[in-house]
Parts: C-alpha cells; structure tokens; sequence
C-alpha cells in the first residue's frame, strides 16, 4: 500500500464517517460525551486537506505527519489515542516505500497495540479496542497465509461488523460509557462504531 492509495482510503473514511453521522451521534449521545462524531469529523477534514502535502512523501513518512497533526486537532477522548495509532504505523513502515501485505498488517497491529498501551484498555472493555484487536490479528493471519485480498476484506469487514455488535452485550469499565454501569447495555460503543465504518470503507477502496 503506497502513499497515494493510504490518502484514497482516508477520504473513503470521511465520506463513511459523514454518511453514518445519525446513528455515530446517537450512539454517543446515549454512553458517551457527546463529541466523539465532532472530533472524528475534525480530524478527517484535516488529514482531507492535509493530503496534497503528503502525496509525495514515503508511507512511513506521511502517517507519522499524520498522526502528529491529529493530535493538535482531535480533542477529546480520542485524539492522542488516533495520533498514537498513525504515528505507531509510520514508525513500523520507516523505510519502507511500498509496504506489502504483511508489512501494513504489522503496522497495523502496531497502530491497534500503541492505543491499548496509550489507553490502558483491552477487549471486553466496550471501547474500540472490541473492533480493533480482533480485526488486527485477523489481519495478521490472513495476510501471512496469502489470502486473496477480496477474501481478506470481506473477512475483516464481516470481523469489524460481528465484534461492534458484540459490545452490546457488554458493561464499560473505560471512558464515559463506565459511569453508566449496567444501563449501556443494549447501546453499540461509538467508538468501536466509528471503527466499523473506517475498516469497511478501507477495505472497499483498496478493492477498486
């Protein structure tokens, strides 16, 4: 994956993140602060006009800009946790002008790994780490075993999808959702929702 596809799927994200807003914000309006959707709809239209400024840059490179820009523009919650992610990537991808598969598979687990460390959480919490664990060792497996990549994307999409719904089922002992004990039952984590949204529309973009 080249720089110019990694901003495709950025812009892919923000037109996903814009068209599920509705249900976003009534996630987070029911277990959360209120302004997950503002600052992710933040963040995207940063990374959208930074992109002409990162074309030319190696991958490495540009997600680590990309992550020190989020992280003076996503308030909240969130936004040293996204920047951690990119700028964990770009670290794992220095030097590396076209990533393979398993090169952007171990960046990713890197990402996912640099938000557990940042946010002192794990699966079962009802935070995004319940989407983005799974999906990044699924990733991991299906990229070292050369799975074709429409099997792979369908694969993550249909992971990211079955472990949001998951989190339903599940009492918050991080971030806002917490503080509400056994009534975020019932309600999607935002967050893990957000997640859902960005895996599918990555993995769409990288199919055309």
């Amino acid at each position: 994956m080249n720089t110019p596809m990694i901003l495709d799927a950025l812009a892919a994200v923000q037109r996903s993140i814009l068209a599920n807003e509705s249900q976003i914000e009534s996630l987070d309006r029911a277990i959360g602060d209120g302004d997950h959707f503002i600052n992710v709809r933040r963040g995207c239209e940063v990374l959208v006009a930074l992109s002409p400024d990162l074309k030319g840059m190696p991958p490495g490179l540009a997600l680590h800009k990309i992550g020190m820009k989020l992280l003076g523009t996503i308030g909240g919650a969130s936004g040293p946790l996204i920047s951690s992610f990119f700028m964990a990537m770009g670290k794992t991808l220095e030097g590396a002008e076209e990533p393979d598969r398993r090169q952007f598979a171990a960046a990713f687990a890197s990402g996912v790994e640099a938000i557990k460390l940042r946010g002192k959480a794990d699966v079962g919490e009802k935070t995004m780490l319940d989407v983005l664990i799974p999906v990044s060792r699924l990733l991991l497996k299906l990229a070292d075993e050369d799975t074709p990549l429409p099997a792979l994307c369908a694969q993550l999409k249909e992971e990211a999808s079955r472990n949001m719904l998951a989190t339903k089922d599940m009492i918050a002992s991080k971030g806002r959702a917490s503080f509400l004990g056994e009534r975020a039952l019932g309600h999607i984590d935002p967050g893990c929702k957000t997640c859902e949204v960005a895996i599918a529309a990555v993995c769409d973009t990288v199919l055309q």
